[in-house]
């Protein structure tokens, strides 16, 4: 995965850092605008916030790359009852301090300028359930190309508090406050 990332990317760049809770897992949100979402998530994730992985897909795309199930991916389909298995086992890894799954809230792909994240109701039933102590963290992927042929990625990190001091209305508001700071300050980064 690092090699593939490393190959496609002129890099990958921090635009903030945020302080991880101790003993603490990591639910992180991120903006879904491209097939390489879980791929930069998860080097996120283990090179940098150093947690065991798990990835939430949905259940179609999953099925058509079953080798992710050996990066930790897992399904979901939306139209099911099988949704709330899906949060559940969602719910159930963020109970050990040691994991960080990934879900991309908006559930469908768009575009990277999108100003709106739509985070769906179902984020409610997972963060209820998790049992043990989890901060919630948003990760805006902005790209940019500048004077490269490749890409570079910039993470912009939000520490959206804990499962413990949860509130749907309130994170929504978090993150889309943060995802349109994150767009504008996009258009400052040096290069």
């Amino acid at each position: 995965m690092r090699w593939r990332i490393l190959r496609s990317f002129k890099e990958l760049q921090l635009y903030n850092q945020i302080e991880l809770k101790p003993n603490h897992s990591v639910l992180l949100l991120g903006n879904h605008f491209s097939w390489w979402d879980g791929f930069l998530t998860a080097y996120l994730g283990h090179f940098i916030f150093k947690k065991k992985l798990f990835t939430m897909m949905q259940e179609d795309h999953l099925q058509k790359r079953m080798w992710l199930r050996r990066l930790g991916s897992f399904s979901i389909s939306r139209t099911s009852r099988d949704m709330l298995q899906s949060m559940q086992y969602a719910a159930t890894q963020l109970n050990w301090p040691e994991n960080l799954v990934t879900v991309f809230p908006q559930g469908s792909l768009e575009s990277n300028h999108s100003t709106e994240i739509r985070i769906e109701k179902g984020i409610s039933y997972l963060i209820k359930n998790i049992k043990g102590n989890c901060q919630i963290v948003y990760c805006a992927v902005l790209i940019d190309y500048f004077e490269s042929f490749k890409p570079t990625a910039y993470f912009h990190l939000l520490d959206c508090g804990t499962n413990h001091d949860f509130n749907l209305e309130k994170l929504n508001r978090q993150v889309n406050d943060f995802h349109r700071k994150a767009l504008e300050n996009q258009t400052k980064v040096a290069h």
